[in-house]
């Protein structure tokens, strides 16, 4: 199935695994990438170092493309495109919008260059801006979201910019595929459904979590780090949503440290970071403070497997999941779904 999505990535297939931090490492990525979608790292919560290594280790396992997502507000930022450009990867994707200078100096590289977004004034901006692709999340989708349907965003953003479209939020099968399709979308970008494979290295009890959980399980909170964020409701997160003020920063002071001695961050680094998190943004410092949460809550459940300690960043689409495939049975499942879908449609007749 050819699509805007494949001719300009290289990739077999219109399906793109999203680089979600903790999760999307060399092996989840790789096995990606060789069923013939497109594998994209998560780097935000690597060390650069560490993201020198994983890009060298994705190479030894796949020579099909593949991407590294990055952080735009991140204080390195410019040290991580350097390393993208130094070994060739093939595809750069953003959690926020990076700026104009970024984007052309990965284009200049060769980079392709595909942001996220979750409204069409950003879609438009990056577009202008030069990039060459853009991801648009629906408040179905897992993580960081908004409150505007895949299906009503998604029709806007491809009716809005002249650079393919990728559809996210709210994805799992080949229904989903051929319904963006229709919408216009290039192709789809699917987390949770990744993540709930066997090439996936979340620990198995967090696995289970996620498939025993209903699509009304996967509820947004704002109390992990100020921003909206879709995740498990689990009996942690219920504490979560009762917690006050003051524990609450008290708990973001200690995960603060935690995050600064596994990222290599220094206080400086992460002040600074802070402030471009606020920069354009309705946040109070509290909630800056807060968002030092989020990697060591995620960490403690998809790498420390501690699902009563832990958060799990999830889309609504988990209640339909039943099962872990290979990486290369999802995507054949899915492509196989797709054709069935299309040859399935009730033929077009013209009015009389």
């Amino acid at each position: 199935m050819r699509t805007a999505l494949t001719e300009l990535t290289g990739v077999r297939h219109p399906l793109v695994q999203t680089g979600m931090g903790w999760v999307a490492g060399p092996r989840l990525v790789a096995a990606t990438a060789n069923a013939g979608a497109l594998g994209i790292l998560g780097s935000a919560t690597m060390t650069p170092d560490r993201l020198r290594a994983a890009v060298r280790e994705v190479r030894l396992r796949t020579d099909r493309p593949f991407g590294v997502n990055l952080r735009a507000d991140a204080g390195d930022a410019e040290e991580r495109v350097r390393i993208i450009v130094d070994e060739g990867v093939k595809v750069a994707s953003f959690a926020l919008a990076p700026s104009r200078d970024l984007i052309a100096r990965l284009k200049d590289a060769g980079v392709v260059v595909m942001p996220s977004v979750g409204a069409r004034r950003h879609a438009e901006k990056v577009a202008a801006w030069g990039a060459d692709a853009v991801v648009v999340q629906g408040g179905e989708g897992g993580g960081h979201t908004g409150g505007v349907a895949t299906t009503v965003l998604l029709p806007q953003v491809v009716d809005a910019v002249d650079i393919p479209v990728v559809a996210a939020g709210g994805f799992h099968d080949g229904r989903g595929l051929v319904a963006a399709l229709a919408f216009g979308a290039a192709g789809v970008a699917m987390g949770t459904r990744f993540l709930l494979t066997a090439d996936s290295t979340v620990p198995a009890a967090v696995k289970a979590a996620y498939l025993a959980a209903s699509v009304g399980d996967a509820i947004v909170t704002t109390k992990v780090d100020g921003l909206p964020h879709r995740m498990l409701r689990t009996p942690f997160v219920d504490a979560l949503e009762r917690s006050g003020r003051a524990r609450a920063l008290l708990r973001a002071v200690r995960h603060a440290a935690s995050f600064r001695a596994v990222s290599g961050l220094t206080w400086r680094r992460m002040v600074r970071d802070g402030l471009a998190m606020r920069h354009g943004r309705d946040l109070t410092w509290s909630q800056v403070l807060l968002a030092a949460n989020t990697p060591m809550l995620l960490k403690a459940a998809m790498v420390d497997g501690r699902t009563d300690l832990g958060v799990m960043a999830s889309g609504q689409v988990a209640g339909l999941v039943e099962d872990l495939p290979s990486c290369a049975e999802l995507v054949d499942r899915v492509m196989r779904e797709a054709h069935e879908t299309l040859a399935g449609l009730p033929p077009v007749t013209t009015a009389r």
